[in-house]
């Protein structure tokens, strides 16, 4: 188990903590960081780029002069792509470049990325964010204890907090997030790690091995075999036909004597 030392807002140590290594001591793979920041990046792209085509662009639609007889090349219209301030051919047109990226993937970087930061000793435990005042120069200062004079500064923090929420929104380089919305690009960005503790509990559990409670075992319900299902209805199908045949036997007539005789 990884072992990082809990801090208070002073920057004094206050006690210690066990991070599974299965989320922060993992091998750091940096294919897999590549293609998830590339993912990232293309689902924040805009796509609202737009050029005017032929039929978009202002000038009339008339012929400009006859097809023969001019000594002049032919044309049909002044919108042409080859005349200036004419439509563009094949130009960029509004879309969206995101993709899909396997969810295995995804949590396979932010386990990457997570272990870089315990590797490179930028990773610090705040025991809470209890602050007084919600104002940005206090705030500061209490990151210059936690972490120096690092100029960007990724904090994640699980329940709403607004003080810290105000303090940090309008500090350049630090950036607030959920446990949840945690990206690998925002860890990667970002020179220093901050969690609270809670923050690094629900990183462990949820990116951590699946662990099978006794409670959530299958039971296995065993199928009675056809051939017993088979035995058991045939005593009932004999007595439904014995009930059949003395009703029908029932209301018939009787047969009348004397007939046929002469």
């Amino acid at each position: 188990m990884a072992v990082v030392d809990i801090k208070n807002l002073e920057g004094k140590n206050v006690g210690q903590m066990d991070l599974p290594d299965a989320v922060f001591g993992v091998k750091v793979n940096p294919n897999l960081l590549h293609e998830t920041v590339r993912w990232y990046q293309a689902t924040q792209r805009a796509g609202t780029h737009k050029t005017k085509g032929r039929g978009e662009v202002s000038g009339a639609g008339r012929k400009l002069w006859k097809q023969k007889g001019t000594g002049r090349a032919r044309v049909g219209s002044i919108r042409s792509s080859i005349w200036r301030k004419g439509g563009t051919v094949h130009g960029p047109v509004p879309r969206s470049y995101a993709y899909r990226l396997p969810k295995k993937m995804l949590l396979g970087a932010l386990r990457s990325a997570l272990s870089a930061k315990f590797a490179d000793q930028k990773l610090t435990v705040v025991d809470a964010w209890q602050l007084d005042s919600h104002k940005t120069k206090p705030f500061r200062q209490t990151l210059t204890r936690l972490d120096g004079d690092t100029k960007t500064v990724l904090l994640v923090e699980t329940s709403a907090n607004r003080n810290l929420e105000l303090a940090s929104r309008n500090l350049e380089g630090v950036k607030l997030v959920a446990p949840h919305a945690l990206q690998p690009y925002d860890l990667l960005r970002h020179d220093h790690l901050v969690l609270s503790k809670e923050a690094a509990v629900r990183l462990g559990t949820t990116l951590g091995p699946r662990t099978v409670t006794p409670g959530s075992e299958v039971v296995k319900i065993e199928a009675t075999p056809p051939a017993e299902i088979q035995k058991a209805a045939k005593p009932a199908g004999k007595k439904k036909a014995a009930s059949v045949r003395k009703k029908t036997a029932a209301k018939k007539p009787a047969a009348k004597k004397g007939k046929g005789k002469k």
